[in-house]
């Protein structure tokens, strides 16, 4: 374990198969780069882990013990809120321990206690139910760093090792996204992009590859004009600041592998556009990448599997891959 520090892992839904990952990355320990710690209620983990018979044993701690305790037992910081949950049933009444987990969460690795954030999937119809304002993670995670006093925007990134994408709109009906869709909005991400694969993944130049709304990007007006009016504008002034992009380009071609080879990550204009090439590509193994934040912020790329909660079956797989993008994008 070569991280000076632990990363924070939430709780997600408690309903969800979110405890039931973090027990089973825990017991995958070997093959992560450095330890984490849980935000989570430990009495009710407790109870989880002997129904789900991965009995495991564990250590409520703060951050700053967590590492010397990871070899032997599953770290948690306890939450206030009680987070009991009967699996695959979600409750409006499991809001405030999803979202203290959260902001607890963002707070300790703001003040440096983590290393990185890593979150656990959440349900926004419950939370929705409870008030919640934002669309999703992403969007929340954006906020609590601007009341942090952190300028700049959350942009959402699936990646793995054969494709990175990022949609420009993203948990929107299909029916809003033209309107939605301007050039300044494509500028700012494609640049928080570009920002982001220099600074966290280390890449010198980050080639940008753009697809267009419209089928074969617009057919030369003919199939809608959003491409000409808006995306080519957006990626000429992007052009002249020295990014390298190119686009817009017919998105039914961009995913086979000599496509890929091309590029270093593809901006989509909405979110099935980008999420079904990668999930296609990798379910069990893509990441979700917040970029344009404080701090590195990855989650597994699935959501909270309720019709499988607590039956032990939940594949740990894509929170093990956000445990070690975290671990390999922190400084």
């Amino acid at each position: 374990m070569n991280s000076p520090k632990p990363l924070a892992l939430t709780l997600g839904d408690p309903a969800g198969i979110g405890p039931e990952l973090a027990l089973k990355a825990w017991r995958a320990r070997a093959a992560l780069p450095a330890p984490f710690f849980l935000l989570a209620d430990p009495d009710a983990l407790a109870r989880a882990a002997h129904a789900l018979g991965l009995e495991t044993p564990i250590i409520v701690c703060e951050p700053e013990g967590a590492a010397a305790a990871f070899a032997s037992a599953l770290p948690v910081v306890a939450l206030a809120a009680k987070a009991e949950a009967q699996p695959g049933r979600s409750q409006i009444g499991h809001a405030p321990a999803i979202l203290e987990s959260i902001e607890r969460a963002v707070a300790l690795t703001l003040a440096g206690r983590a290393h990185a954030l890593v979150t656990n999937p959440i349900a926004k119809a419950t939370l929705y139910d409870a008030g919640f304002k934002y669309p999703g993670h992403t969007e929340f995670l954006g906020a609590l760093s601007a009341q942090a006093g952190y300028a700049g925007g959350a942009v959402m990134m699936i990646w793995c090792e054969t494709l990175a994408v990022v949609p420009v709109t993203v948990h929107v009906p299909l029916a809003d996204v033209p309107g939605l869709l301007t050039q300044g909005l494509i500028e700012r991400t494609a640049r928080i992009v570009d920002a982001d694969l220099r600074r966290r993944f280390g890449i010198h130049r980050p080639r940008i590859a753009v697809a267009g709304l419209n089928p074969h990007a617009g057919e030369g007006g003919a199939m809608g004009r959003e491409d000409i009016d808006i995306v080519m504008p957006a990626i000429a002034a992007l052009r002249r600041d020295g990014l390298s992009i190119v686009g817009p380009l017919p998105a039914d071609t961009m995913f086979h592998p000599k496509a890929r080879a091309r590029y270093d990550v593809a901006l989509c204009m909405y979110h099935d556009q980008a999420l079904i090439p990668a999930k296609t590509l990798a379910f069990d193994s893509a990441v979700n990448v917040t970029l344009g934040l404080p701090f590195i912020r990855t989650s597994p790329d699935h959501g909270t599997a309720f019709d499988i909660a607590g039956r032990g079956i939940a594949d740990p797989s894509s929170l093990i891959e956000a445990l070690k993008l975290a671990a390999r994008l922190s400084p």
